[in-house]
């Protein structure tokens, strides 16, 4: 289990509602679109942020998290496990709050590295799971 217990529901419910969304775009077979569309209808506002900057769900995109010039609560990564480091650090970087690596993503040395910085962290879980489990409103 890569979540310290009541992590995610703190995330879900208190951490902010402002989600940047790694990996994001407009294709619609890939899983963090339907993650993105979940979070929305919880009340979220998804941030794309994509190589390609596209604008997704009517929300302009970023090719990074650097690029986002506003505060972003929680950073939720759809990239294999070998490039999840990576964005970790960078949502350190930027000051989110929280990381969430998404089922399939797994990086024990970037969760040691993202809880040392003080963010809570969920990895190899998916939010449009735990938010119906957890009657998230």
């Amino acid at each position: 289990m890569y979540a310290e217990p009541g992590i995610i529901e703190k995330i879900l419910q208190r951490t902010g509602d402002t989600w940047a969304v790694v990996g994001l775009s407009n294709n619609r077979q890939r899983a963090a679109y339907g993650v993105a569309d979940v979070l929305r209808r919880y009340g979220k506002r998804v941030v794309p942020v994509h190589p390609k900057a596209e604008e997704v769900g009517g929300e302009r995109g970023y090719a990074s998290l650097a690029e986002v010039p506003f505060a972003v609560d929680v950073v939720d990564v759809f990239v294999r496990s070998e490039l999840a480091g990576a964005v970790a650090d960078e949502a350190v970087a930027v000051g989110a709050k929280a990381v969430w690596f998404q089922l399939g993503v797994v990086d024990e040395e970037a969760y040691e590295r993202t809880r040392a910085a003080g963010l809570d962290m969920v990895m190899d879980r998916c939010p449009a799971i735990e938010i119906p489990r957890l009657s998230v409103r």
